[in-house]
């Protein structure tokens, strides 16, 4: 039987939603609430390394496979580089200017709500794919070369 008991199994699916949710709802809020993109990272992939440990090692890969962790990876370095060139191209003389919030959201009425921050919150989805997939790709990779343990005993 690959990975670990049917309890385990069962309960891992059960609550694999409610932590990729959680880890998303901390992602998005990061401005507004403690947490953030690192925070959230760690929490979106905590949620593969549950069905890693709880099904074993190929169930993880056939829901993200090395491949879309790995594009996942350069997508969210990617969006980071572009959100801050987007300041600097923006007009502004420095970098991470934050041209949504001094543009468009000064003087109104959006404080506390999703669009209150203006980039921070697509800074926080950029680091929250980087951090998310980065750290199960390190996870993935270990398990990957670590020995195959057998019933077979012979010392």
């Amino acid at each position: 039987m690959k990975g670990m008991t049917i309890i385990v199994k069962t309960i891992s699916s059960w609550v694999k939603v409610l932590i990729f949710l959680f880890g998303i709802y901390i992602v998005l809020f990061g401005h507004l609430t403690p947490g953030g993109g690192f925070a959230g990272g760690v929490i979106l992939a905590s949620c593969y390394v549950l069905l890693m440990l709880a099904f074993g090692r190929e169930y993880a890969e056939e829901n993200l496979s090395l491949p879309v962790a790995s594009k996942l990876d350069c997508v969210g370095a990617l969006l980071f580089a572009a959100v801050a060139l987007c300041g600097l191209l923006y007009g502004a003389a420095s970098f991470f200017w934050n041209f949504i919030h001094q543009e468009y959201l000064v003087g109104t009425d959006y404080e506390f709500n999703l669009v209150s921050a203006g980039t921070i919150p697509l800074s926080n989805i950029a680091i929250g794919l980087k951090v998310g997939a980065s750290l199960f790709l390190v996870v993935l990779v270990l398990s990957m070369f670590r020995p195959e343990m057998s019933g077979n005993k012979e010392d």
